[in-house]
């Protein structure tokens, strides 16, 4: 199997192979690691041991405000920053991969960043069937990427 390179007018002295499922599996993997081990300890401090033991009593799958805060808002706002400012999540960079414009080669703009996040959340509800997708993409893209207008590059060697 041949890979694919790519040459971005923003980055003139590189060349980048997509970045292909397993990589990017990993990268997530490591993501939500690192997510748990710095949300765990806060919501644990914030809501006792009983946040792990029983269901809020609201109803709602929350427990409160530093909840939703936590878990869904720290989340959108840290990829979102990752994204524009590193081209990478920690993940990514850990494994030497780079979010960018598919176009221009350049860090995502803002709405590029939100249109992934929400694109995140789209390719996750047939089964995964969106992030599947990358392992069969010419450009490994996966539905996120393709509505964002991204790609996931790695330095070729």
């Amino acid at each position: 199997m041949t890979q694919s390179l790519i040459q971005h007018p923003a980055h003139n002295d590189t060349i980048y192979a997509y970045a292909g499922f397993w990589v990017r599996f990993f990268a997530q993997i490591i993501d939500g690691i690192l997510f748990l081990l710095i949300t765990l300890p806060v919501l644990y401090l914030i809501y006792g041991e009983a946040y792990f033991t029983t269901e809020p009593a609201t109803g709602s799958p929350f427990y409160g405000t530093a909840d939703v805060l936590i878990s869904l808002v720290f989340p959108l706002v840290a990829c979102l920053w990752f994204w524009m400012r590193k081209g990478a999540t920690p993940g990514k960079m850990l494994l030497g991969l780079k979010v960018l414009d598919a176009k221009t080669g350049n860090l995502l703009t803002l709405g590029q960043a939100l249109l992934r996040y929400v694109g995140y959340i789209l390719s996750s509800l047939i089964f995964c069937l969106g992030y599947i997708w990358v392992g069969f993409d010419k450009k490994k893209q996966g539905w996120h990427d393709k509505m964002a207008k991204t790609v996931v590059v790695r330095e070729a060697r």
